[in-house]
């Protein structure tokens, strides 16, 4: 088998999208894209902070200007500028800028984000840098560029504590053996973390908690393996345990440890690394949603 699917506990979510549903804030999904790094496809960057001096760019440059020429007009080098400019189909906005603008949009380097919206169009403008210059004042020499303050942090994104506390969890309960529900597993080898698996963790997990479903296949029909391989990982086996409504890592795995299908993945000895994320949903599913990614790597 390629990869196993296990139910997960907690209630179920299924994301109803009507056609004529209100269009997505562009900025909001912005983050979540670079918060999870596209569903898993490339690394997880920074949030982004929103600046009024790009929304201006992005608005000359929805009157007809070309980038490079609005953002100079508005004192922004252009190298430091990268836009994107899409039209919204009425579907999931998220989906459509992952498919399209993954790459651009979770630079790295960007740190902040400007947007004009005009109908269905939506401009975006992602910068780096101090912002735009000052004109230099006669007869005195540019003043230094201020500091660039560190870009906030993302809430909910996985840290090292929590994924510490799962994989002692997990791995003490591999070293003693446990019964899942009627079948009874020996003693399993230790499973190491991967940073690769904990960021499709969390893609999954933030994609789930900002559309309010609850499937191992995403809205784009991909499944766990789908997106483990999306990042480049040669897996020969991959699992993932879903859940939805613990509020701390023990709870997570207590929940996974006392249903016999999620039990069976965490103790299957054939996978030898694991990563594990959480994400909080929005409205009336604001509770978490957490997502755990199981592999054998090929040799």
């Amino acid at each position: 088998m390629p990869y196993r699917l296990r139910v997960g506990i907690g209630l179920l979510f299924v994301a109803a999208l009507a056609a004529g549903a209100a269009l997505a804030d562009p900025i909001a999904t912005v983050q979540v894209l670079r918060a999870g790094g596209c569903g898993g496809v490339v690394p997880m960057a920074p949030a982004l902070a929103h600046s009024a001096a790009l929304d201006q760019v992005a608005e000359a440059w929805a009157a007809g200007a070309p980038l490079p020429q609005a953002s100079a007009s508005h004192g922004y080098p252009p190298e430091n500028l990268s836009g994107v400019h899409i039209t919204d189909s009425g579907g999931p906005l998220l989906e459509q800028l992952r498919r399209s603008q993954c790459l651009t949009l979770t630079n790295r380097n960007a740190q902040e984000i400007g947007v004009f919206q005009r109908g269905a169009q939506i401009w975006l403008v992602l910068g780096r840098g101090s912002g735009p210059r000052a004109p230099p004042r006669e007869g005195r020499p540019p003043a230094p560029p201020a500091p660039v303050p560190a870009p906030p942090r993302t809430p909910n994104a996985p840290t090292a504590a929590l994924a510490d506390r799962a994989l002692a969890l997990v791995n003490e309960a591999r070293a003693r053996g446990v019964r899942c529900g009627a079948r009874a597993f020996s003693p399993a080898p230790p499973l190491a973390l991967s940073g690769t698996l904990g960021t499709v963790a969390y893609g999954h997990a933030a994609d789930m908690a900002e559309h309010h479903y609850f499937e191992h296949a995403d809205l784009a029909g991909q499944t766990p393996a789908d997106r483990v391989r999306a990042t480049g990982y040669r897996e020969k086996l991959v699992g993932e345990n879903i859940a939805y409504g613990p509020q701390t890592v023990d709870e997570a795995i207590q929940g996974w440890l006392h249903s016999p299908d999620h039990c069976e993945n965490l103790m299957d000895p054939r996978f030898a690394e694991m990563g594990l994320a959480f994400a909080a949903g929005r409205g009336s599913q604001h509770g978490l949603y957490w997502v755990q990614v199981l592999a054998e790597p090929r040799a």
